[in-house]
């Protein structure tokens, strides 16, 4: 099971490209194709989606647990990062009354969807020596940009939704991540095994490109609301992008 490259992939290198190309091509398709669709079949698609994600996600706490750390217990994997949001929110959207669909539809479509492209077009923590957690990562990414595709499309033929539920619901996800961050650091005061939740731990200045710089220069705290408030900002810009004619602020 833990089949290992004969050489880690690097990044734009030939597996990041093939993988690249062969989302983008699936992401196409799936959109020609699906946006007749019928929302309940959408909304099916989206619950089965989540239903994957999940069970990928128990094999790779178990893979990692044994493969990657040895057996030894760490946080790192924890999965509560931004893009796992995705993994519970397109799960459990079914089961929402329309009000607070719309608030999980708009977060997929914009903080979700800016999640995946961004981990996909630098996937620094995805390219791994083990062949299963590399695919693993890549296709779990792939399937969050049909999820974003997906919600757009019932979206499109909604109204009287906005951006600023899903803000606040992005928001709490973080303080949940936060929380997350606290409590592995007192239990574990290990850099090695704590969690990095959205990567805005208040003890370590965050690793992100260019982020890393504004925590070494001002400081970990206004690193971390500079980091969110970009997340933010261009979540916006693509909601804005998206729904020009449509939604509210």
């Amino acid at each position: 099971m833990n089949i290992c490259f004969k050489e880690t992939p690097t990044l734009f290198g030939t597996f990041h490209i093939v993988f690249l190309l062969m989302i983008t091509l699936v992401s196409v398709l799936f959109y020609f194709l699906c946006k007749d669709k019928d929302e309940d079949r959408l909304l099916s698609f989206l619950h089965v989606c989540g239903a994957v994600m999940l069970f990928g996600e128990v094999w790779k706490q178990i893979f990692t647990h044994i493969y990657v750390f040895k057996n030894v217990y760490n946080m790192w994997f924890f999965p509560w990062q931004l893009c796992s949001m995705a993994m519970y929110c397109s799960f459990l959207l079914k089961y929402l009354k329309k009000d607070a669909q719309n608030t999980v539809l708009v977060f997929l479509s914009t903080f979700s969807f800016l999640a995946a492209i961004v981990a996909l077009i630098g996937p620094l923590d995805m390219l791994r020596p083990q062949i299963l957690l590399t695919c693993h990562g890549f296709i779990y990414h792939g399937i969050m940009v049909l999820e974003s595709l997906a919600a757009v499309i019932i979206l499109k033929r909604r109204k009287d939704f906005c951006f600023k539920t899903s803000v606040i619901l992005f928001l709490f996800m973080a303080l949940v991540a936060e929380v997350i961050n606290i409590t592995g650091h007192i239990a574990l005061h290990d850099i090695h095994r704590e969690p990095d939740m959205f990567y805005i731990t208040p003890y370590y200045a965050t690793t992100q490109p260019v982020f890393s710089m504004v925590s070494k220069t001002f400081g970990i705290f206004p690193g971390v609301v500079f980091y969110l408030f970009i997340i933010v900002l261009f979540s916006w810009f693509l909601y804005k992008l998206i729904f020009r004619k449509q939604g509210n602020v």
